[in-house]
């Protein structure tokens, strides 16, 4: 590619971000976790060319790791590091537009790999590197957690693959849905369980399932994940910006509803993602009411996944230097990233959306 990076259709800078939770923090072992990532990585042969690992390790998949689980036991944030290295490059092939990625194949894969991650000795993946890698974390994972830990990293990645076959099913038909069927299963791609898991697996917190599986703490952990993922938008919107269809991202399914540019549905964006923020705080601090240290440390945690995908994003060359704008990374790519003090929107009430009210029935007064 020559000349200069074509402009972002979002506008020339990111919105400041809500977020007034602890930021910044990040595990004291997290070079050394990166390192040793990196040499499992090339043991394995995970990328086939010196651009192909350019880019796996563009994913700064050990910033995120160590970001959002900055303290705890190493060896299990390395295996979670590992495992994030390997779903970027899944995520990679899922998004490449290719016409070999359809809703079948994403289907199929997905199916292929829970089965392989719940009983691995089934044989139902093609052998190759990727193949390798996967049996390998697989057999590691097996004898790290428990089977209650086990059946929550099913079921987180479950909910990623899921979340990804819809996406692809909507971009195969070639339609954008609407703002409430986007908000209910768009996030589920963001595999916000696969992720917390790993944070409660490195500290050794076992919450008990009716505490886990709670009404609020459910609430709680969407709208983690619902602020995630809206992010996320925002941070990747260039990376995909290329695809046509156009790529399913909250961004794209507001310009669509509201018959207007993607960087006027920005604003749009924003306001719904504070409001869930808000919500998010107010509930939160309920929860933190009467809790035990376990549970404080898994609400603890939450704040950590939403505050340290901020920041991991806003430094991986993945978004801010991305692929279809330059032939390698940008080793210092970067956002001008902003935080405000404020939301975007004063309003506490539910959005007039079906998919996020129940949320806000779990907040008292």
């Amino acid at each position: 590619m020559t000349g200069s990076p074509r402009p972002s259709r979002l506008g020339t800078r990111l919105p400041p971000f809500y977020c007034p939770l602890e930021r910044d923090l990040v595990h004291p072992e997290a070079k050394q976790v990166e390192a040793r990532a990196v040499e499992w990585l090339d043991a394995f042969g995970l990328y086939p060319d010196p651009v192909e690992r350019a880019w796996g390790l563009a994913t700064h998949s050990a910033d995120f790791s160590c970001r959002i689980i900055p303290d705890g036991n190493v060896e299990a944030l390395l295996l979670f590091t590992e495992w994030n290295y390997w779903a970027n490059a899944v995520d990679d092939w899922q998004d490449s537009g290719s016409d070999e990625v359809g809703t079948g194949a994403v289907v199929e894969h997905g199916a292929r790999l829970l089965r392989t991650i719940e009983d691995p000795g089934v044989s139902v993946l093609p052998d190759g590197p990727m193949t390798r890698a996967l049996l390998d974390l697989v057999s590691r994972t097996h004898a790290m957690l428990t089977p209650h830990e086990l059946r929550r990293f099913v079921e987180g990645t479950r909910d990623w693959l899921l979340g990804a076959a819809w996406r692809a099913a909507q971009a195969e038909a070639g339609t954008m849905p609407g703002l409430n069927d986007f908000v209910a299963m768009g996030p589920l791609a963001n595999g916000t369980r696969f992720s917390l898991t790993w944070s409660d697996v490195a500290r050794g917190d076992r919450l008990p399932a009716d505490v886990l599986c709670s009404p609020a703490l459910t609430a709680l952990t969407d709208a983690a994940g619902f602020v995630v993922s809206a992010d996320n938008d925002l941070f990747s919107y260039d990376k995909d910006d290329h695809l046509v269809p156009l790529e399913v991202n909250l961004v794209n399914v507001l310009a669509h509803q509201e018959h207007c540019s993607p960087a006027e549905a920005v604003p749009l964006a924003v306001a719904l993602r504070d409001r869930v923020m808000v919500l998010f705080v107010r509930l939160r601090a309920q929860l933190e009411v009467g809790a035990d240290e376990e549970l404080r440390r898994h609400l603890a945690a939450l704040g950590h996944y939403v505050a340290g995908s901020i920041t991991w994003q806003s430094r991986a060359p993945r978004y801010a230097s991305p692929r279809n704008r330059h032939e390698l990374p940008v080793t210092e790519a970067g956002f001008d990233l902003r935080f405000t003090n404020a939301p975007g929107i004063t309003a506490i009430e539910p959005p007039g959306l079906p998919a996020l009210a129940s949320w806000w029935q779990r907040v008292r007064g």
